[in-house]
């Protein structure tokens, strides 16, 4: 199942009516698709660590914008967030990430890049599901697919940390999450929906300082932000089955426009999906017991 591929932001249906969280919504990626859900009629709530230039970067633009304070990579702010909120949440997108980042502890305790790619959104998540009406969208990258996980050491405590590896493995951990969260709302007749977005590899701040990075070498192998956020825009609005996933059509899954594709065998595999949640639930309650 594909899309046509000259599928556009002017496409987005009316969302009049609509809220939308979208967590790291400030810049880049995320502020690109909070700024195009705004003008086709949505209310967005952006979760960004700097509320201050989160407003600086809406302000001018159309649209009704609501800046809250939100570390994903901090639990406790993560949990503080989902209990202030009230009222129903038509669309939840888990934006906010880093990539290949050096190896650092967040105050929980946790490594930052699991805890800001995968396991705070995580929780963020599980505690704001009662009030979803429609779906979650899920940021990810074809590099899952080289991704490989250590649900002993999901924290990266007694292997030797690789920043490039780590990153990998959370991407991986949020397909997974997908499939387990989707087949938990399949089960209980749930009508919401788990759906995954790869936006290639765009040209932003995130994979610009990575390592391993061929943003600034192999621009031919890329997607402009604008064209990249568009998988968010597509997952988050059209109408495709759970657990779909949704990325560029190029070669590789690396640039072009949105259409449904396939994680790997990895990321469809359902009984590690269900050890990966349990494994995740205990290291959350696990920081929280501390």
């Amino acid at each position: 199942m594909t899309n046509k591929a000259s599928w556009t932001a002017n496409d987005l249906p009316d969302l009049t009516g609509r809220t939308v969280v979208i967590t790291g919504a400030g810049r880049g990626l995320g502020l690109i698709t909070a700024r195009e859900l705004a003008r086709a009629g949505a209310r967005l709530v952006l979760g960004v660590r700097d509320t201050g230039k989160a407003r600086s970067a809406v302000a001018g633009l159309p649209g009704t914008f609501d800046i809250r304070p939100l570390d994903v990579s901090d639990l406790t702010s993560v949990r503080a967030f989902a209990d202030a909120w009230s009222g129903d949440l038509d669309i939840l997108i888990n934006n906010a990430g880093v990539m290949d980042i050096p190896a650092a502890r967040t105050a929980d305790g946790l490594d930052l890049q699991t805890a800001t790619n995968y396991t705070g959104p995580f929780l963020l998540t599980t505690l704001l599901l009662d009030h979803i009406t429609d779906r979650v969208v899920h940021v990810t990258s074809e590099l899952h697919k080289q991704g490989r996980l250590d649900l002993a050491d999901l924290d990266w405590r007694t292997r030797k940390h690789n920043g490039m590896q780590a990153y990998q493995a959370s991407k991986l951990a949020v397909v997974l999450f997908s499939l387990e969260l989707q087949r938990r709302l399949t089960a209980v007749g749930s009508p919401v929906r788990s759906v995954l977005a790869s936006p290639g590899i765009a040209r932003t701040a995130l994979a610009a300082h990575s390592r391993a990075n061929i943003v600034n070498h192999f621009t031919f192998l890329t997607n402009a932000p604008e064209r990249a956020a568009l998988s968010l825009l597509y997952a988050a609005t059209q109408d495709v089955p759970g657990n779909s996933y949704i990325g560029p059509d190029g070669l590789g899954g690396f640039r072009g426009s949105p259409a449904v594709r396939r994680q790997s065998r990895t990321g469809l595999d359902q009984a590690l999906a269900g050890r990966l949640w349990d494994a995740t639930t205990d290291l959350v309650g696990a920081v929280a017991r501390k």
